[in-house]
């Protein structure tokens, strides 16, 4: 994450009251979004936050990479269904086995909070919520933002593969995200705030189901084509990983705005930002110095994104339950 050199620096430029205005509004961001709220539970499970926390960090610490996979596993919930926890599902004709879903990880973190917190809290936190927790302790430990977590979620009874076709799609034009991302109640600013991490996450590689189509991905892109190629050769055996933030795969930075503007998206639909006026602008404001806030503006839209989307269609109240196990209902 980019960081300010010097607070005289910052002064210069005129930025200080604009830094004092967004994070007085940060800090008052999403109290109470629909029926969720922070501190849902306070009162019946104090150490559910930590809990999760304390599992996101057990694996992190054993594997880095797990953070990007959680985030991920945290969109493509939210997407189908609404974010119900009923990605974490498993069966054959459950979401988690669609084509749309290869490759997607963390499950296992996701398991073992759950366990935890049934042992301390049975029956009150739900896998949705665990989902949401962990995506934001994911990107905190990646030295990116931090942000409080509207909990109150409950968990979907039912996951359907088909259902996830609604997923992007690295191929996906402009059009086609921007109805996806609308589907949702998400506009062009959380479209390309959160483009950055799903599914082609600035922190992460994804695994890709053919060699042919990770070639196909960047050979409209001149400046990427002899290293993808060489990365991913066609007659490979399409196990190969590839970054899809070649200057800083490993953190959670502003690099992969500054790749789109230079024409260096891996994905299609990554470099197809910079084609449509409107994200382009975004793209933009995110990729300078001056008017990214040295990566400030970044952080603090994300973490809005990143609240504003797991709010996407949950379910609260009556509706649901609180699974036991968080890979079948009840």
């Amino acid at each position: 994450m980019l960081c300010f050199t010097s607070m005289k620096m910052v002064s210069s430029l005129g930025l200080v009251p604009l830094m004092i205005a967004l994070v007085a509004s940060w800090s008052s961001t999403a109290v109470v979004h629909g029926q969720l709220k922070n501190g849902f539970y306070s009162s019946s499970c104090p150490k559910a936050e930590a809990i999760v926390r304390s599992a996101v960090e057990s694996a992190f610490k054993d594997d880095p990479s797990i953070a990007p996979g959680l985030l991920r596993l945290h969109f493509h919930d939210c997407f189908v269904q609404g974010c119900d926890g009923s990605v974490l599902i498993s069966g054959s004709n459950a979401e988690r086995s669609a084509p749309q879903n290869l490759g997607i990880r963390g499950f296992e973190v996701i398991d073992a909070a759950k366990a935890q917190l049934e042992a301390s809290c049975p029956g009150v936190v739900s896998c949705a919520d665990i989902l949401a927790l962990a995506a934001r302790d994911s990107v905190d430990l990646s030295n990116g933002p931090s942000w409080a977590v509207p909990t109150g979620r409950r968990d979907g009874r039912v996951s359907s593969a088909s259902q996830a076709a609604v997923l992007p799609s690295p191929l996906d034009s402009i059009a086609a995200q921007r109805q996806k991302f609308a589907a949702k109640g998400l506009d062009d600013h959380d479209l390309v705030t959160l483009a950055g991490n799903f599914p082609s996450t600035k922190i992460s590689s994804v695994f890709w189901t053919s060699v042919t189509f990770c070639v196909q991905l960047a050979a409209t892109f001149t400046k990427l084509v002899d290293k993808t190629e060489t990365l991913c050769p066609r007659n490979g055996n399409g196990l190969k990983k590839i970054p899809l933030d070649r200057d800083s795969h490993g953190n959670f930075d502003t690099s992969f705005f500054k790749n789109v503007k230079a024409g260096n998206g891996v994905l299609e639909s990554d470099q197809r930002l910079w084609d449509d006026a409107n994200t382009r602008r975004i793209v933009e404001n995110y990729a300078g110095t001056i008017r990214g806030l040295f990566g400030f503006r970044f952080d603090f839209e994300f973490s809005k994104a990143m609240i504003k989307m797991s709010g996407v269609e949950v379910k609260t109240g009556r509706d649901g339950e609180i699974r036991k196990v968080c890979s079948r209902a009840n």
